[in-house]
């Protein structure tokens, strides 16, 4: 029974240890066995082997910060530098004791690594390995690890500065639609590893300064003590002791050193590599050797050096020869690409010569949404080219439904060589209503109003709101959004266009089809008030427009289940679709309202002056079909109205107008062209729960 509890208990164990997954051991095993080392006396073969794997590691930290495209990619070096740095200073104490314990027998008294170090690397003379020592320190300790120190300090401080422009960043493009909410966490989550990053770098590079120094003083310690105990303790004579003890501590210094200076380069290569969504190699072979006018010079120059004589003819020559070869490989090849290309096009221009009968398929439909670029901004709608307008109009379509309550038709995207190279213009049903340009290979750094600094740059304008801004380069970032600046990519700034010439023409976007599918996705929740409503009712046209008309005042077409109550209530009694879309505002009211007012409670508003109410009043009983104003009087409401608004945007507030109810309609209508952000609301779409702040009166 014992035997069989017993038998049951180790399988589980062994079950737990199976399914455990093996990297959950292995740092805290690394740990314990540095520790070990620290106290525990090691045979050779042991230090062999630890010195082997200690040099593999640091050629495998070296290879992986070469094929990184960004520093984040390899967030856990900071700890890599601190573990590797604890081995190799355990693997000094473990040496140490073995070389001052058995020194007296020979240089193979520490194993065949240190050995050979000793022998092979420095040629078996101790002086010359003391001054290769000096030499690997002074590279590691005052060019490597100070310069990668430096970087780090002055990337992690910068970062965090900029950390506040990102976070702005962020939220403008969520508030935009450009993202969603796990995007933005993403995104704020990388800035905070990336401050975190850069100033644990700044730390570990200390412990990289300070290993250089700890190889130093090992490096005497073992020779001093040496000495002394060959001579003293084993009775060696003092030139023995020299040679033996000598060439042991400059193998194990050594030894712990060439790994040393191994991390120390991979550090330097982490803090300075610049994100380019491509690995170091490849951007040094890219950026070197793209331009081949400068080969074509190098080539030159090396070749007029060659046969300069008294100098190495061979070496200069031979180096000329092999960058012109590459030239020549380089053209070659190149050729063969483009004829390759222009084939096909040869074939197609020969297909479309030949004669096609005309045909009904040959009459393309106007698209509702367009998007026509130029041939640089191909590149931003190419997936395959890490292209992001795509997604960004996805998401720009998604927060669109979300605000005004539907689904717009897909953009239409195509290049047009009519457009400047950078150009691009928006259509709706085949009619442009917005056009820009941007630069695929800069950022817009947008002026919100408030920044510290004039940034260099070509200077341009925002073309969704008209906000001064300036093309800059992208290593201008940072000291763009430390100055207050939003920066945004070409991609975001057609998005952001875009969203907004959605939100000015939403009325025209609701077609037939948009309505049905309106009423389908009502019928799924709420199927019998749809049957009792359309057609019954209210026709899907005079639906239509009564959505129209709300859209074309900024109301946004979400609750269409109260709408569609309204309308269920009122349609057989009211005809006229402007007096169903009054009535089914003030149903919307207390939505209207807070999207206006926000949580306060009180409404801050200007209202009509008595006497042009009036005024206005009799002109609508005296012919309510065609109500006009004299041409005078009209124009000074509108000048007037578009002062008004922008005095109380000013002030912080939104600008509202409040009329009685005949004449909301008509003056909303008038002063749409000339006040655009001016919202003229009836008293009867004020709830009784909202007070109204009169703030000014309007025509007094």
């Amino acid at each position: 029974m014992a035997t069989s509890t017993a038998t049951t208990v180790s399988g589980s164990l062994m079950g737990r240890l199976r399914a455990m997954d093996w990297r959950l051991l292995a740092a805290p095993l690394l740990v314990v066995m540095i520790l070990m080392m620290l106290v525990v006396p090691l045979p050779t073969f042991l230090l062999d082997v630890l010195f082997t794997f200690n040099i593999t590691i640091s050629l495998v930290i070296l290879l992986v910060t070469l094929y990184l495209t960004r520093p984040l990619d390899f967030a856990s070096f900071p700890t890599a530098i601190l573990l590797t740095t604890l081995l190799r200073l355990s693997l000094n104490v473990a040496a140490a004791r073995v070389i001052l314990l058995h020194g007296q027998s020979g240089t193979g008294a520490a194993g065949q690594v240190i050995e050979s170090f000793g022998q092979f690397v420095i040629g078996g003379n101790y002086a010359v390995g003391i001054i290769i020592f000096a030499i690997l320190v002074v590279i590691n300790f005052v060019v490597i690890t100070k310069g990668a120190g430096r970087i780090a300090e002055v990337s992690a401080r910068f970062t965090l500065d900029a950390m506040p422009g990102k976070q702005m960043a962020i939220d403008a493009d969520l508030n935009a639609g450009l993202i969603d909410q796990d995007e933005a966490r993403r995104r704020r989550s990388e800035i905070s590893q990336e401050a975190d990053f850069f100033g644990a770098m700044d730390g570990a590079s200390k412990f990289v300064r300070g290993d250089a120094v700890a190889a130093i003083l090992i490096l005497f310690i073992d020779l001093i003590g040496g000495l002394v105990i060959g001579v003293v303790s084993h009775g060696l004579s003092l030139a023995d002791a020299a040679q033996n003890y000598t060439l042991l501590s400059i193998g194990d210094a050594l030894v712990a050193q060439i790994p040393s200076l191994v991390i120390s380069i991979a550090a330097g290569i982490v803090v300075s590599n610049v994100g380019t969504g491509e690995d170091v190699g490849l951007q040094l072979i890219t950026q070197l050797f793209r331009h081949k006018r400068v080969l074509r010079i190098a080539a030159g120059i090396l070749a007029f050096v060659g046969i300069v004589p008294g100098m190495p003819h061979v070496a200069f020559l031979l180096a000329a020869g092999i960058i012109g070869f590459a030239l020549w490989a380089r053209e070659k090849r190149e050729h063969k690409a483009a004829v390759a290309a222009a084939e096909p096009d040869a074939e197609a221009a020969a297909a479309a010569a030949e004669p096609e009968e005309v045909s009904w398929e040959q009459i393309e439909p106007v698209d509702t949404l367009s998007l026509d670029v130029g041939y640089r901004l191909i590149a931003l709608v190419d997936r395959k080219q890490g292209g992001e307008l795509l997604g960004r109009i996805r998401g720009i379509r998604k927060k669109f439904a979300q605000e005004l309550g539907f689904l717009v038709s897909a953009v239409h995207i195509r290049d047009n060589l009519e457009l400047r190279p950078g150009g691009y213009r928006i259509a709706l049903k085949g009619v442009e209503i917005g056009t820009g340009e941007v630069h695929p290979d800069l950022l817009m750094a947008i002026n919100p109003g408030q920044v510290t600094g004039v940034l260099a740059g070509q200077p341009t304008t925002e073309p969704a709101f008209g906000l001064p801004a300036v093309w800059i380069q992208i290593g201008q970032r940072d000291q763009a959004q430390m100055m207050g600046y939003t920066v945004v990519d070409p991609s975001t700034v057609i998005a952001t266009h875009l969203h907004h010439l959605l939100q000015e023409h939403a009325a025209e976007l609701l077609g037939r089809e948009e309505v049905e599918g309106l009423l389908a996705h009502l019928s799924k929740r709420s199927p019998k008030l749809v049957e009792d409503l359309v057609p019954k009712l209210i026709s899907p046209d005079r639906l239509r427009k009564v959505l129209q008309n709300l859209l074309l005042e900024g109301v946004p077409i979400r609750d269409m289940r109260t709408i569609a109550e309204v309308l269920a209530e009122n349609a057989a009694q009211v005809q006229d679709a402007d007096e169903l879309t009054s009535r089914v505002r003030q149903a919307l009211g207390s939505y209207i309202v807070q999207t206006l007012a926000g949580t306060n409670k009180e409404l801050a508003a200007a209202v009509l002056d008595p006497q042009l109410e009036q005024i206005l009043l009799n002109s609508l009983r005296a012919d309510p079909a065609q109500a006009s104003l004299e041409p005078g009087l009209a124009q000074r409401l509108m000048d007037r109205a578009r002062d008004l608004m922008q005095r109380m945007e000013a002030e912080g507030v939104n600008a509202v107008l409040l009329t009685s109810v005949p004449l909301r309609q008509f003056l909303a209508r008038l002063l749409a062209r000339s006040a655009p952000r001016l919202r003229v609301l009836s008293y009867a779409e004020v709830p009784d729960q909202r007070q109204v702040k009169i703030t000014a009166t309007f025509g007094a």
